[in-house]
């Protein structure tokens, strides 16, 4: 997290009443403390670094309960293990760097952590960078009121580029379950697609009640 980030997350959690509920910490994950029995990472593991994947993994499985599940959401390279671009490890994520399934699981093998369900989401995120860049360009004079021309023509080459990674360069977003014990999940997926049409459910409840 950012700064910015952590305070508006402070501030909407305020804002909708849920303090003493949620909870949000600026720190490095490498100094929590305590017993958890789910952890998500979201989004980071681009940024922990090659040469620290076994402390990555090694701490969370130090972290989670003996019936503890964690899931790992990251970018990644189908077409196995790469460097990154140059230009994107230059001005975009300084240190950044998208792994291959292959050094992700080599690395949960010795944290003696199970894989038990890998879900590889394709050209979604091609989409969603689509989406990102129509949208930048309509508030693209704002944006270059808040920074300048520089910046904007840097932010849509980065757009477009990554766009064309995920159509056509082989990247992809991993989602990885990781139990630390073989029995903290049922034998068989169908547990996932169940509360998916639960929450469905609901969902369909509530707009009918708000209609």
């Amino acid at each position: 997290m950012s700064e910015e980030q952590y305070k508006v997350s402070n501030q909407r959690a305020a804002d909708a009443g849920l303090n003493g509920f949620v909870s949000f910490a600026l720190q490095d994950y490498r100094s929590i403390v305590g017993s958890f029995d789910r952890i998500i990472s979201v989004g980071m593991f681009e940024h922990v670094g090659l040469g620290h994947y076994g402390e990555f993994f090694g701490k969370v499985r130090d972290l989670l309960t003996d019936d503890g599940v964690a899931v790992l959401h990251t970018i990644g390279r189908a077409d196995g293990p790469g460097a990154t671009n140059p230009w994107l490890n230059k001005y975009i994520f300084p240190g950044g760097y998208s792994p291959s399934l292959s050094e992700i699981s080599a690395e949960v093998e010795k944290a003696d952590m199970y894989i038990t369900d890998v879900e590889v989401f394709r050209l979604q995120y091609a989409e969603t960078l689509r989406h990102w860049r129509r949208r930048f360009q309509a508030n693209r004079r704002k944006v270059a009121a808040l920074f300048d021309e520089r910046f904007c023509r840097m932010w849509e080459f980065y757009l477009c580029g990554s766009e064309a990674a995920f159509r056509h360069g082989g990247h992809v977003v991993f989602q990885v379950q990781l139990p630390k014990n073989a029995d903290a999940l049922p034998q068989a997926r169908d547990y996932i697609f169940d509360a998916e049409r639960r929450r469905a459910r609901l969902d369909t409840k509530s707009d009918s009640r708000a209609a």
